[in-house]
């Protein structure tokens, strides 16, 4: 006698995930509003359960504090070229599929090279030869040091992830011994402003502004980086290399090359970006030069897709969020709005924005259930 049970049938899923194909531009963008505004919703509930006010003036005070007066947008462009900057470094190495987490340290790597110019040639060399020692001295560091974790990936195929977030602590130590070295005045632990007398070495203004030059060498770099890659030879090997590196061998590409040439760009870049903070906003160099900008240009890397122009836009987005907090923590605090409130609120904004790009990369495809037909 069988006493085996015929076995249940297997349950369908509700749903499946399936990879959108040639999704059009509009839709994707609509998706991105769509989630921007659920998430202003969002929000708006949350202030209005603190402050019990209404939420289009807490709005109305971020963007004023962001373009309310000249000098405050002139601080947005400020903030955004140098994470412009630093984000369009790490679009080749990405679209490579090197993920590069060192840019931190390959900015800190840049921004000593540019100090130690200015202590040491300051009132040696000319200003145009100053200029010209800076920027190669930015770039050959900075380019050293996203060499590092490349030469030993393609040696010895090493965690690239591990190795640069590595780099980026023992580029905050040697950053900390300099800062030590060139303290001044003595026992105040920092630097101080470089060149204040005679102002050697610092980006000069341009139409009457202080930030023009970073803003052109920033758009510059943008620009040519969108070229290379999109239509050169070598921006060609970086996307096949990134999508296989067995077909990139295949083709005849030296995938050893390429990981190493594409991360001296990355680092170099980066290197121009500590150059930037450093003879063009701050001067002066500590270990908050780079100011966590190498981590949030991860995330306005994978927004842009690696597309530099794009970079552009979000670049804009993520410091507005971050200016507008600053600003409703100041002109609210008293109703409840702290830090903590500031940043849940543009924590909400970029959970959205990320999770859109899951629905303009991904639909979900619904299941019918079929009826079973007894058998008599």
């Amino acid at each position: 006698m069988n006493n085996a049970k015929a076995a249940a049938p297997a349950k369908t899923p509700l749903f499946r995930v399936v990879k959108r194909e040639d999704f059009p531009r509009l839709c994707s963008w609509g998706v991105r509003l769509i989630a921007i505004l659920l998430a202003l919703v969002i929000n708006a509930l949350l202030i209005y359960s603190i402050t019990k006010m209404n939420p289009f003036r807490v709005y109305i005070s971020m963007f004023d504090g962001v373009f309310g007066t000249a000098r405050r947008t002139w601080n947005l462009i400020r903030e955004m070229s140098m994470l412009l900057c630093v984000s369009v470094a790490l679009a080749p190495a990405f679209k490579m599929r090197f993920w590069n987490i060192g840019a931190e340290g390959q900015v800190l790597a840049g921004g000593i090279a540019t100090a130690a110019c200015m202590i040491y040639l300051g009132d040696v060399l000319p200003t145009p030869v100053l200029f010209a020692v800076m920027i190669i001295a930015s770039i050959v560091a900075g380019g050293v040091w996203g060499l590092i974790p490349a030469f030993f990936k393609a040696k010895w195929g090493t965690n690239e992830t591990l190795f640069t977030l590595m780099m980026n602590y023992i580029a905050i130590q040697i950053t900390s011994y300099c800062v030590a070295l060139w303290e001044n005045p003595y026992g105040s632990n920092k630097v101080g402003i470089i060149n204040s007398d005679t102002n050697a070495g610092w980006l000069p203004e341009l139409f009457g502004q202080k930030y023009t030059w970073n803003v052109i060498i920033v758009l510059a770099l943008t620009v040519l980086v969108f070229l290379y890659l999109k239509f050169s030879k070598q921006g060609y090997e970086i996307a096949v290399v990134g999508e296989s590196e067995n077909t990139a061998r295949y083709a005849g590409i030296n995938v050893k090359k390429v990981i190493l040439r594409t991360m001296i760009i990355s680092g170099a870049i980066c290197g121009i970006a500590g150059f930037i903070g450093v003879s063009g906003v701050d001067h002066t160099i500590s270990t908050n030069t780079a100011g966590g900008r190498g981590f949030t240009a991860i995330i306005i890397a994978w927004l842009s897709k690696f597309n530099t122009l794009t970079m552009i836009l979000m670049s804009a987005l993520i410091v507005f969020l971050d200016l507008g907090a600053m600003q409703i923590v100041t002109e609210y605090s008293k109703l409840g709005i702290n830090d903590y409130v500031a940043e849940i609120i543009k924590g909400i904004i970029l959970f959205f924005i990320l999770g859109s790009e899951f629905f303009v990369n991904y639909k979900l495809v619904f299941q019918k259930k079929k009826k079973e037909v007894s058998k008599a």
